[in-house]
């Protein structure tokens, strides 16, 4: 046994007594010893690589132009929720009683699936399991009984039911764009108006209004007079933009900008963020694209725009710098450029129609802009955090080493304390969103999101299960040094 630990019961002896004793000695030691300095060891603003590259093989940098190089306000969010509600009301005749719904920030996150038939909103891990207490009808969450029961006695999608490669499935759906907070909140709204008023409708009806109602505040243009018309209000990061920009001509690096935007609008938000003389920074800039297909589909050919963005009917042989293209294909990009391999780095916001396929098909390499990052690691970096998560690792593994004993006083004393570690679970996720906490991970697995994110990305060298014990202090801690290793380690 470590120094200072309780030895172990005589055969007959209170082991009830000895459980707690190892309780408080374990909660001294995590809460004592834990160093001071240990919160605000992560760096919100950092770059975070998961696999090894060298900067100086990177010449050519792309961009997607919305939350990449544009970082939209929540104003946005609240503007795309009432026009989508208001269309749904005066379009399609839905009740007037929805206009009494605003937009509830912080209420949905990235990355969240939605079960069409059975109106279910929620989180599910990489291996398929639904996270019970992160499934919402409506506004309200299900209990966790009742979404066992709706899924044939178990928390489990199977394979066939799941998201495909683009985030879509035969009867889930999954929200994988930033631009999808609103829409979330929007099914969520109008589906608790519906079971509220005890109104009978149709899942899958009502969940194609609703995405037919945001995609029109999208095509129809209603967004992109919005951030025109007042940019100081909508985007975010102007400066940082522009300096890192300048910094990578500076280098010497090539640029180029892939968007499914249109130009009067990318041409208004760039002047604003970088100036009139934005275009000079870029070799290459593409309108209009049609990601994911600019990606898979050969058929569209480039066209050339004006500098008042009308369209030429000039075939393209060649992309010339300072001119604007749209639509087009990769395909065609990557034969008129020769930018191929890894020599390109690429960062866009959607894991799927910006970053997987550049990544697979074509060996870029690609960087994820996630937001919701640096807020979850300020969120890391608090005591309350540090100190929740270190006991219920802790904790955990007094589970383990202590579920020997199997007297009655024994099981109800384990039983007591797989409950209050259910109590910190749930309070670790509130810290991050109270109804599907982190973005990154369930109680224990990470997220289908997180799953996606390393598939796109490959992996740093983890450590497998049979080689956990030469990875101990990372395994404990995430590359952290655990404080009360030695005793973790007696008790597992």
């Amino acid at each position: 046994p470590a120094a200072g630990s309780q030895p172990l019961p005589a055969e007959g002896a209170d082991t009830k007594t000895y459980l707690w004793a190892r309780y408080h000695e374990m909660k001294k030691l995590v809460y004592d010893l834990l160093p001071p300095g240990v919160c605000n060891l992560l760096n919100p603003a950092a770059i975070y690589a998961n696999n090894e590259i060298s900067l100086g093989d990177v010449e050519i940098y792309g961009f997607d132009y919305d939350y990449t190089l544009a970082q939209y306000s929540n104003l946005l969010h609240s503007m795309i929720f009432n026009t989508a509600r208001d269309i749904l009301i005066e379009q399609f005749k839905y009740p007037e009683g929805l206009g009494k719904y605003d937009y509830i920030p912080g209420f949905a996150i990235r990355g969240l699936h939605y079960d069409v038939q059975k109106s279910l909103l929620m989180k599910i891990d990489a291996f398929h399991y639904v996270q019970l207490g992160t499934a919402y009808r409506g506004l309200k969450p299900v209990p966790d009984e009742e979404v066992i029961e709706l899924y044939g006695g178990t928390q489990h999608i199977p394979l066939y039911q799941m998201s495909d490669f683009y985030g879509k499935g035969p009867s889930l759906k999954q929200f994988m764009d930033i631009f999808s907070l609103p829409e979330m909140t929007l099914l969520s709204s109008v589906i608790d108006y519906f079971i509220t008023h005890g109104i009978e409708f149709d899942q899958v009806h009502l969940y194609k209004d609703i995405s037919d109602a945001i995609r029109d505040v999208h095509v129809k243009g209603v967004m992109y007079k919005w951030i025109e018309k007042d940019m100081e209000q909508y985007i975010l990061h102007g400066d940082e933009i522009y300096a890192v920009l300048n910094r990578l001509v500076n280098h010497k690096k090539k640029l180029f900008l892939i968007t499914n935007s249109p130009f009067s609008f990318v041409d208004k938000g760039m002047k604003h963020m970088v100036g009139k003389n934005w275009r000079d920074l870029f070799d290459m800039v593409i309108v209009q694209a049609d990601k994911p297909n600019f990606f898979t589909d050969r058929r569209k050919p480039f066209r050339k725009l004006d500098d008042k963005g009308s369209l030429q009917w000039d075939k393209i042989n060649q992309l010339e710098k300072g001119k604007i293209y749209k639509e087009g294909n990769l395909f065609d990009f990557l034969r008129l450029t020769g930018w191929r391999g890894s020599k390109v780095l690429y960062f866009g916001d959607h894991l799927y129609s910006d970053l997987a396929d550049l990544m697979l098909r074509h060996g870029w390499r690609t960087g994820a802009i996630v937001p919701e990052l640096e807020t979850e690691i300020r969120i890391i970096n608090t005591e309350q955090y540090m100190h929740s998560l270190t006991w219920q690792q802790a904790l955990t593994g007094l589970l383990e080493r202590m579920q020997m004993y199997q007297d009655a006083e024994s099981k109800q004393v384990l039983l007591e304390w797989m409950k209050e570690r259910q109590e910190i679970r749930s309070l670790t996720k509130n810290l991050f969103n109270p109804q599907f906490g982190s973005i990154f991970r369930t109680f224990h697995n990470p997220t289908y999101f997180s799953r996606r994110l390393e598939r796109t990305f490959y992996p740093r060298r983890t450590p497998l299960q049979h080689e956990a014990p030469l990875w101990m202090e990372q395994l404990c801690t995430g590359c952290m040094k655990t404080p009360f290793l030695e005793e973790m380690v007696h008790i597992r």
